[in-house]
């Protein structure tokens, strides 16, 4: 009697343990680009718990609860757009912050692959709490930031003018208070031939340990862009709207379409070129041209608000495929949107589909055909592939399924 005891007590252990080693969700048979992890193949991803449980090439699909099959997709890591705005609000006069031009991040970010954004500066020390607890904390969407330089953050006009308002160790102290949601300092939208918005920014940065993102003003004269990517910014620090043509500031390419050679450098010594597409921050007249001469930008953000998302911006997949029609390479765009920027604001828990890592991918369907890509200019450029989002997973939970393959049949209907 004891041994059969022993016997049935020993078989359900091992029943046990064979259900706790269940697949909750299992991607099948899809294109696995992971670049952390030097992955290009074919390859299935187990996910249990909300975290990668394996990654391997022929993963029993009786072990899952759920089965995707990804044949002819592409599997990647849930994509990370690094240039967003999402302090939505309804305060009169606000802009940005707490107000109508940035829009809550829920409704654009899973169906174009999004599991991370980065807000870049709506909120400054004055305000971050209210956005931490309006839209941080109540969006499915994981939500980072950069501090604005600004105390009261991108409420525009003269508020973003006062250079008073510009304290590089109220800025940091609001990283120290809040280090789960901030990853960097802001500077933007001003107007003058004056440095020190920049220096300030970069003193904060240097406080708190944080890279910076300038979205270069504009003055007449203009200021010297190679001065500011070779002595004013640091190795890690960001150039956003890198292919912005804006009257007032320097670019990248110049009248002649010629590449501008300090471009080069500055990017080889550290500094970090960002898309930032926007509503008037990228032209093909800068971006072709660039990339034809090599400078290939570090991330590809899509500056998303309420007038880029209607304009030619789009979403995070069609900022990619642009640069997939301009002889980028898929895997280098992928690189771009997912382990880049998760690096850039040492985040590197994210970004990439390592065992242990947080469940967070996009199903990606590449499509062949005749397509039209619009830059801020509203200058078509033509195009043949184009990328569309079939599946995204944050935290190992399916959040968007555009033609339900995560789904049972309605005819399985028990």
């Amino acid at each position: 009697m004891r041994k059969l005891v022993a016997f049935l007590t020993l078989l359900l252990i091992s029943v046990q343990a064979i259900t706790a080693q269940e697949i909750d969700l299992l991607i099948k048979n899809g294109h696995l680009i992971d670049p952390k992890n030097e992955i290009n193949a074919t390859m299935d991803v187990a996910i249990k718990d909300g975290k990668i449980l394996e990654v391997a090439k022929n993963i029993a699909a009786n072990r899952a609860e759920t089965v995707v099959d990804a044949k002819g997709l592409y599997v990647v890591p849930g994509l990370i757009d690094l240039h967003v705005h999402n302090f939505a609000g309804t305060m009169k006069d606000a802009a940005y912050s707490n107000g109508w031009n940035s829009v809550a991040p829920d409704g654009f970010t899973f169906r174009a692959g999004v599991t991370t954004v980065v807000d870049q500066g709506c909120a400054g020390w004055r305000n971050f709490g209210i956005f931490k607890e309006n839209i941080i904390d109540r969006s499915k969407t994981r939500v980072l930031a950069f501090v604005n330089i600004v105390g009261s953050g991108m409420k525009g006009g003269a508020i973003e003018q006062n250079k008073a308002d510009m304290d590089p160790k109220l800025a940091a102290m609001a990283v120290a208070k809040y280090p789960e949601a901030i990853v960097g300092v802001k500077v933007a939208h001003y107007v003058g031939p004056e440095w020190l918005p920049v220096e300030n920014a970069v003193k904060a940065g240097e406080l708190a340990d944080v890279p910076v993102m300038v979205d270069f003003g504009v003055s007449e004269p203009v200021l010297s862009l190679e001065t500011l990517l070779m002595e004013k910014l640091r190795p890690g620090d960001m150039l956003t709207h890198c292919f912005g043509d804006t009257p007032g500031r320097g670019h990248v390419v110049d009248d002649q379409g010629k590449l501008n050679a300090f471009a080069l450098r500055a990017q080889e010594r550290g500094i970090i070129f960002d898309v930032g597409h926007g509503a008037g921050s990228f032209a093909f007249t800068q971006g072709i041209p660039a990339v034809e001469q090599g400078l290939k930008p570090n991330s590809i953000s899509t500056d998303l608000h309420i007038s880029s998302m209607n304009g030619g911006m789009k979403d995070q997949l069609n900022v990619m495929s642009k640069f997939l029609n301009m002889d980028m390479t898929l895997e280098e765009v992928v690189h771009r949107s997912t382990w880049n920027p998760a690096q850039f604001i040492k985040r590197t828990d994210l970004g990439h589909l390592t065992v242990g890592a947080e469940a967070d991918l996009a199903v990606l369907d590449l499509l062949e055909g005749e397509f039209g890509f619009v830059d801020v200019r509203n200058y078509r450029m033509d195009g043949t592939k184009k990328l569309e989002c079939e599946l995204t997973v944050k935290g190992g939970k399916v959040m968007w399924d555009l033609n339900g393959i995560s789904k049972p049949h309605w005819t399985e209907v028990k």
